[in-house]
């Protein structure tokens, strides 16, 4: 606006007719002192296959791994270790992968508890987890409780002079648990005293009748048309399920004419205001979709440099501005790192400072940027990555935190892990390897009027989940 040119910003504000009521265990660990030896299969990968079962079981324990299958299988998860193809995934940069995973209720389980076992006699015995129990002449029984608390007896094998005990210990349950609820795993490669795996079910916060709060949400979508036409998902059911009054989307990569049918699916919020890419159809893009009318509504941030890709919506309430960012991810080779970094960041702080000399301010959406080691699963093999370089994380540092806003999840969780991103390309959803991509963050002034900055990461359909904030009016 500044250069006197016409600024070119498409955008599309749409009121619906409302017509419905509203609605611990450790990962990659190597048992014992046996690294050396994993790492001679490693420079001698030939040597996997000359390897019996029993060694490739015992080899894929001592890095924390499944032992179960045939041989081929045991070689080839071996391989698939080894190569390090299960690091931690990389954010994509440009457009991100078409997911193809299913989606998934969450799901309840009986709570157990894991009761040790007791022994009338103690021996000086070394214990060794074994898979296979294999009959002997001498053997002891030994009543114990498995981890559901159901009494079972167990054989122990003892030799005449060494006292060597191998205990079948099956870790299925726990298995079972972590794939009908993954994001319950602790999964960091790189974990400090003290943290802990975020867990909504124990983590959020009751919320009694008579306290008078506003509920949002933010959800990077990847894609809105290809997310609605999957078989089961229903906006209105998360609107149902969590009851909130205003959700923020960002990536919605839709066109003008895709906004009117879109709206139709959203029943029930009588707002929406939409700002789509013109640089790139079909990319990038953000929405607010409210039931609270707003008292005002602007797009981008008044500079036209930044606003050719529909990545900023500001809503403005009684009580303070909400802003709906899909921020610049630094890209292949970080070639927009400087643009991100010196340009963009810079504008969008300098955009909420303004605003904030009226009202306070709520910046949500996917910011690109996992700020600290505890945000991302492998923070040692993504030092150079987009979303992970000290220079974004020093700018998010300069231009947010130091600026007096706050970083809701982080000040009520300080010591949690919990991520809102999980590639597609190893399926880091089922092994909650991840990133904190998603925020919320608020002016200091309200700040302590946060009742709960939360996760969802059981809502699939994208490689991002929901994030909410519950602030008190």
């Amino acid at each position: 606006m500044g250069s006197g040119k016409k600024e070119k910003i498409a955008k599309l504000s749409v009121a619906a007719t409302p017509s419905s009521p509203k609605m611990f265990p450790n990962e990659n660990v190597v048992v014992g002192s046996k690294l050396d030896e994993i790492l001679s299969i490693q420079n001698d990968p030939g040597k996997l296959d000359s390897m019996t079962v029993q060694q490739l079981r015992t080899a894929l324990r001592k890095v924390g791994a499944s032992s179960k299958g045939r041989k081929q299988e045991l070689v080839s998860a071996l391989k698939t270790i080894l190569e390090g193809e299960i690091d931690g995934e990389k954010p994509p940069v440009n457009e991100k992968e078409s997911s193809d995973e299913p989606l998934s209720d969450p799901i309840s389980l009986p709570k157990c508890k894991r009761s040790e076992t007791k022994e009338k006699e103690v021996v000086d015995e070394t214990l060794e987890v074994d898979i296979d129990i294999k009959t002997v002449k001498q053997s002891k029984s030994v009543e114990s409780s498995d981890i559901c608390g159901k009494k079972r007896t167990i054989k122990r094998k003892v030799a005449a002079e060494t006292a060597s005990i191998h205990v079948e210990v099956s870790q299925e349950v726990n298995e079972s648990a972590y794939e009908k609820e993954p994001w319950t795993r602790f999964a960091h490669k790189k974990p400090q005293k003290g943290w802990v795996a975020y867990n909504p079910k124990t983590m959020r916060p009751p919320l009694t009748r008579d306290t008078n709060v506003v509920k949002l949400m933010s959800w990077n979508v990847n894609g809105l048309r290809a997310l609605l036409k999957l078989e089961g998902f229903s906006a209105l059911e998360l609107a149902q399920r969590e009851d909130f009054d205003v959700l923020c989307l960002q990536e919605t990569k839709l066109q003008e004419k895709d906004v009117e049918p879109v709206r139709d699916l959203l029943k029930g919020y009588d707002n929406s205001f939409w700002t789509c890419s013109i640089a790139k159809p079909g990319y990038s893009g953000t929405s607010i979709v409210s039931r609270i009318k707003p008292l005002s509504v602007r797009y981008g941030l008044g500079i036209a440099n930044h606003d050719a890709e529909g990545r900023v919506v500001t809503a403005e309430f009684d009580s303070f501005y909400l802003l709906c960012v899909y921020v610049p991810n630094s890209g292949d080779g970080l070639r927009r790192l400087s643009y991100r970094i010196t340009e963009w960041d810079p504008a969008l702080s300098q955009y909420m400072k303004e605003l904030e000399k009226s009202k306070p301010v709520i910046l949500t959406g996917d910011l690109n940027c996992a700020h600290q080691e505890i945000d991302i699963y492998n923070p040692a093999g993504n030092k150079r990555s987009a979303g992970f370089t000290i220079e974004e994380r020093e700018s998010f540092e300069k231009n947010f935190l130091s600026e007096g806003f706050v970083d809701t999840f982080r000040k009520q969780h300080p010591d949690v892990v919990g991520y809102t991103y999980w590639g597609y390309r190893h399926g880091g959803r089922k092994t909650n390897r991840g990133w904190r991509l998603d925020y919320f963050l608020v002016s200091g002034s309200i700040a302590d009027r946060v009742h709960d900055s939360f996760i969802l990461p059981d809502v699939s359909g994208s490689d991002h989940c929901p994030i909410g904030l519950v602030i008190k009016c």
